[in-house]
């Protein structure tokens, strides 16, 4: 049987592709139409982005799975040094990019190029993390891990219960939730076709 967080990582990375491929479009949406986008809503993406997958399903990686892999796989070691790197790399990126939209929103069309920018490299970074991880180290952890191993990551991520993947949100996100998921179009959201 395949390992719980398996499951849950998948969903929780296809959730966050979703939502991350389609800031880039929703972006270039508000530009076409001369608007300035719902700095609101950005906002609160940006926030789920620093709240979810930076300060919880990262950290259960770094400190849960990418150690019992190393363990089970020194061959594997580059990788994950790798992988580490891109979520130190991350959790500062995405500040960043929380600064570029204060600037855009504060300081308006002068900004708003540099804040694209930002968002454009932020996105395909995060998706050449994952699928790094979806392409080589979740295939070698099915192979190298035990089903004890898998016991505590398990537990760890079911205890995850990110929003983006169905779940409800814990009370005091759920406006900023509503928030997301009524900007982004069908089918992770409600908001209207890009």
């Amino acid at each position: 049987m395949k390992p719980s967080a398996l499951r849950t990582i998948h969903r929780e990375h296809a959730a966050l592709s979703a939502m991350l491929r389609s800031l880039l479009p929703l972006l270039e949406r508000y530009r076409r139409r001369g608007t300035l986008p719902d700095f609101g809503a950005l906002r609160a993406m940006l926030f789920y982005l620093d709240e979810y997958p930076e300060q919880r399903h990262h950290r259960q990686e770094s400190e849960l799975l990418f150690p019992k892999v190393r363990a089970r796989s020194p061959l594997a070691r580059e990788l994950i040094d790798q992988l580490d790197e891109d979520h130190r790399r991350s959790e500062r990126s995405v500040r960043d990019l929380e600064h570029a939209l204060l600037g855009f929103e504060m300081l308006g069309e002068s900004r708003r190029l540099a804040f694209e920018q930002a968002a454009k490299r932020y996105v395909d970074a995060y998706l050449a993390h994952m699928a790094l991880e979806e392409q080589q180290l979740l295939p070698l952890a099915s192979r190298v891990l035990t089903p004890e191993d898998w016991l505590e990551i398990d537990e760890a991520f079911e205890a995850n219960q990110d929003p983006l993947t169905g779940h409800a949100p814990e009370a005091e996100f759920q406006a900023i939730f509503t928030r997301i998921v009524n900007l982004l179009p069908a089918p992770l959201g409600l908001g209207e076709a890009i």
